[in-house]
């Protein structure tokens, strides 16, 4: 008798076993709207796409390139990291301009014998000589006032003490 018993246990424990192991089902919370509507990105650059862009003078002059764009905490940006002069990121002297610092150009650079660059600041063609429709996400360069040696007498913007 306690053969069978302990038996009957034994089965109970190891038939039991798996219920006792599973979770309760909890709700899912349901997703806000918000996030079910697709976003209207359209004119809209991709920061990785800044990356490397050229920066030249009004005199069409290349300064140098953003090496890298600072957020604030909200997402903003606070800065825009240019590397001035320089070869393949030797001797380049790094600054930090605000923004606003920048216009940023659709159109390629053009010769002193065509028309200038149109600029914009949403990434949204215009009308003019060469409109473009499509999107690519990124301008085509940055133009910023000032010589290679105003912006080196700039104070050199650093990442730490020890860069």
């Amino acid at each position: 008798m306690q053969k069978m018993l302990a038996a009957a246990l034994l089965s109970a424990a190891i038939f039991s076993a798996p219920a006792y192991a599973q979770t309760p089902q909890t709700a899912q919370p349901a997703a806000p709207a918000a996030s079910q509507e697709k976003m209207d990105l359209k004119g809209n650059w991709r920061a990785s796409k800044l990356m490397g862009l050229d920066v030249y003078n009004d005199a069409n002059e290349k300064l140098g390139d953003i090496n890298e764009l600072i957020l604030d905490k909200n997402g903003k940006v606070a800065a825009v990291v240019i590397g001035i002069g320089g070869f393949l990121g030797m001797g380049e002297h790094d600054i930090a301009v605000s923004m606003d610092k920048l216009k940023f150009m659709e159109e390629p650079m053009r010769t002193a014998t065509t028309t200038t660059p149109r600029e914009t600041t949403t990434g949204a063609a215009t009308t003019g000589a060469a409109t473009t429709t499509a999107n690519d996400w990124t301008p085509d360069h940055a133009v910023m006032s000032g010589t290679k040696e105003q912006l080196k007498a700039m104070p050199q913007f650093k990442y730490s003490d020890y860069n």
